[in-house]
């Protein structure tokens, strides 16, 4: 018989130990500099290598060389701690789920105090160290607080909230975490090739998947599917069947019948589900982490989607892509929402399989939904099929009006310039290239800023137009709630409703990219400078049409009837 492949590749040097980096790089360089604790606490979910490192920490500790992060794997104690070995006689493993009571916790006081046999240090592992009574608990206190010079304790818990607060102040806490899937999925693939099997591509992710994160379980996954390999290694339909995972044509069928809107193709997939076996819990779990895939498709480019759908192949992902973009981002929320409380009314139900009908069956009819999300469901649909544009557009009539007062602003600006350098050049040619004096400025300057400012603020949409092709966070910011307030020789000044706004403005430096705009457009260059104005008319239509399509979580800026259209997704028509 041979052992399992969790047995059988346990680590015994923290440099083996997967995915733990913020346990094990501190406890080698506490063991480096020799500055070891007398108890330490290991906490985390099962399967994730406590009880592995407290083992190699006694091993470390333990080494005539030592303490070293590093065992020299020679002499006798690390023989004897090294994986599968026969253990060491100064290395005590308990289990408190079987020595809970108070005359297990006064025997191992009582003989805590006798000199290891061989070793360096009396190492206690105490595994599943929540389960210790409270008289237990309390018998240790004292000599988990003041051990003897040659005693260590490990605690190892999943629950280290349950184990008695005297005891925790009194150790160093490491709390261990699930092995992420990149780095879980590249360790089970190096077994596969020190095993010499092949596994077909497909089913390691699915591994990783059944694991959860937990190297114990997916080894031990991993060993069922080996030991049924046959001569061609672990097949991708075998690996679906053992673990009970759905197939990935049945979801490709149902999503693509979802995306068509096909209620009898879809129906005949779950018939297909039922009659081949399948559950359907399991049949909807997957189905809502597809549409879970594929709102990050619809939201995310190409590199970043595949660095977290990782192992997609890629006719999959193009697959995905065209299913995504067919359904649309409104469409997939409102399935997931669906897909999801059905999910939980799936538990325990009598009729499972009405239920996964039911589902497909609200999902197919978004009309009968009079949610938001329902709403906004058949919106996309009708935009879709009427190839309309989205709501956030600028209407072709504001655009036309925009082009024009483009033209005349920038008309009046220059007009309003060359008038002011006019009045400042002298009327001698001889004085021609010297500068104007500040006091004949100054006066043409005060006659002329009012109608600087209206220049400005009559091209003041084209500039937030220039903007909003440089950064949405700033068009944002300026198109619903800011104004011109005052222009000089230095310096525009904008003003902003309200101090949270301007305060989002100056941090996100959207001051360069306003000036920047401001050259484009009307062709002068300006130190910005924001201030809070709150007599600013947020209720324009340019604001409207910019909070309905950016949404924004400050409701107090929006009237009655642009609030109502914020939440019908609907748009106010201006007679």
């Amino acid at each position: 018989m041979s052992l399992a492949l969790y047995r059988k590749y346990r680590p015994s040097v923290f440099a083996d130990v997967i995915g733990q980096d913020h346990v094990t790089v501190p406890l080698s360089n506490a063991l480096t500099g020799d500055r070891t604790h007398h108890a330490y606490l290991f906490s985390g979910p099962r399967g994730c290598g406590k009880t592995s490192s407290a083992r190699i920490m006694a091993r470390s500790l333990n080494c005539e060389k030592g303490p070293t992060p590093n065992p020299c794997g020679e002499c006798q104690s690390c023989k004897d701690l090294v994986a599968n070995g026969p253990g060491s006689l100064d290395v005590i493993e308990l289990d408190a789920a079987t020595h809970g009571l108070v005359d297990d916790a006064r025997d191992l006081r009582d003989k805590a105090f006798f000199a290891p046999v061989q070793g360096r240090y009396k190492i206690y592992i105490i595994d599943e160290a929540h389960q210790l009574g409270p008289g237990a608990a309390n018998a240790l206190l004292k000599v988990v607080e003041e051990p003897p010079p040659h005693v260590i304790f490990i605690f190892a818990t999943t629950e280290p909230d349950k184990l008695i607060a005297t005891i925790r102040s009194r150790t160093h806490h490491y709390p261990f975490r699930l092995v992420p899937p990149g780095i879980l999925a590249a360790h089970l693939e190096k077994i596969c090739n020190l095993e010499g099997v092949s596994v077909a591509k497909g089913v390691i992710p699915l591994v990783v998947r059944a694991s959860g994160g937990s190297v114990r379980d997916a080894l031990s996954v991993l060993g069922q599917l080996l030991a049924g390999a046959g001569s061609d290694g672990v097949s991708y339909d075998i690996a679906i069947q053992l673990l009970g995972f759905t197939d990935g044509a049945l979801l490709d069928d149902a999503i693509d019948a979802i995306a068509a809107r096909d209620g009898a193709t879809l129906f005949k997939t779950i018939d297909r589900v039922i009659e081949s076996g399948h559950d359907p819990r399991r049949f909807t779990a997957d189905m809502l982490e597809r549409i879970r895939d594929l709102m990050i498709v619809d939201a995310l480019k190409d590199s970043a989607v595949n660095s977290i759908l990782r192992d997609m192949p890629d006719d999959q992902m193009e697959r995905m892509r065209n299913q995504a973009a067919h359904i649309g981002a409104a469409n997939l929320s409102r399935a997931a929402d669906i897909a999801a409380e059905g999910l939980t009314q799936m538990r325990g139900a009598t009729a499972p399989r009405l239920m996964l009908e039911l589902i497909c069956g609200r999902i197919l009819l978004p009309i009968g939904d009079s949610s938001e999300s329902g709403m906004l469901s058949r919106i996309e649909r009708l935009e879709r099929a009427e190839n309309l544009a989205p709501m956030s557009t600028v209407r072709s009539s504001e655009a036309h009006t925009f082009v024009v007062e483009k033209a005349d602003a920038r008309a009046e600006v220059k007009e309003s310039s060359s008038a002011k350098h006019a009045a400042d050049q002298p009327r001698d040619e001889a004085k021609e290239n010297n500068s104007a004096k500040p006091a004949a400025v100054q006066p043409e300057t005060k006659q002329h800023g009012a109608f600087d400012i209206t220049a400005l603020r009559r091209a003041w949409p084209d500039v937030i137009e220039d903007v909003k092709k440089r950064r949405r966070l700033t068009w944002s910011l300026l198109s619903a709630s800011a104004q011109v307030l005052a222009v000089d020789d230095t310096a525009i000044t904008i003003g902003i409703v309200n101090a949270g706004a301007r305060d989002s403005f100056i941090r996100s430096e959207s001051d360069e990219i306003l000036r920047k705009a401001f050259v484009d457009v009307v062709g002068i260059d300006r130190r910005i400078e924001c201030v809070v104005d709150p007599s600013i008319d947020t209720n324009t239509p340019l604001a409207r049409e910019t909070r309905t399509s950016e949404a924004p979580t400050d409701k107090t800026l929006l009237s009655g009837a642009a609030l109502l259209a914020q939440e019908l997704g609907a748009k106010v028509i201006e007679k």
